[in-house]
């Protein structure tokens, strides 16, 4: 019987132990590779074909899933839309009384940004370091840059990138799109599973503690 109380003893401290593990490594996990908003960026990547860890990868670069987030070229929100882009895809996407503050709501933001991240696509074909490299530095300048010999070859793909910014922009988010992929797949493509509800936990988590901080 004393075994047996010791044997049952030694087992719930032990599956104590490895969960406290797990929500350690999950709370790590979500510091550096948050996740939020996963029925909007599911439904607007779906809608406008994209990869939906591709846009939650985004989101991380760009903001690290802050709402309020505002860079000091007033680029807005999840996605960081800059002024002119918002108003662009609002008015297509016909969002009535639209106000560059409802950038600040991230279902408008996750909307208006994989919306314009189809129309990078429209622009430079299925490239998507050409894509990544105008959504951060601007179409203009990717057009330019596949004119000139010094950055392009072949005028199709970017040998150089000159602005450093963009460079390390490009290299970031598809670290973060492997590492999302790599984490999160269950997590977003099978809401209802066990592992679902670990990410849950570990999120709620993690606003608890980011509230007080």
């Amino acid at each position: 019987m004393y075994l047996l109380k010791s044997s049952v003893k030694f087992i719930f401290k032990f599956i104590i132990n490895i969960l406290i593990i797990l929500i350690i490594i999950g709370l790590v996990i979500s510091l550096f590779f948050p996740i939020s908003y996963i029925d909007y960026i599911y439904k607007y990547s779906l809608e406008n074909d994209l990869d939906p860890f591709l846009v939650a990868a985004i989101i991380n670069v760009e903001s690290k899933y802050e709402k309020d987030a505002l860079s000091n070229k007033d680029a807005k929100g999840l996605m960081q839309i800059g002024g002119q882009t918002g108003e662009w895809g609002a008015e297509v996407l016909g969002i009535r009384e639209y106000n560059s503050s409802m950038l600040f709501d991230p279902e408008i933001n996750i909307r208006i940004g994989t919306w314009y991240l189809r129309q990078l696509r429209s622009e430079f074909g299925n490239n998507f370091d050409l894509i990544l490299s105008a959504y951060n530095a601007g179409s203009g300048n990717v057009t330019k840059w596949l004119r000139d010999e010094k950055y392009s070859k072949d005028g199709t793909i970017l040998d150089n990138i000159p602005f450093e910014e963009t460079d390390t922009y490009l290299d970031k988010v598809k670290f973060n799109h492997r590492v999302y992929k790599t984490i999160y797949k269950n997590y977003m493509e099978k809401p209802e599973t066990v592992h679902s509800l670990y990410f849950d936990v570990i999120i709620y988590i993690r606003a608890f503690i980011t509230g007080f901080i």
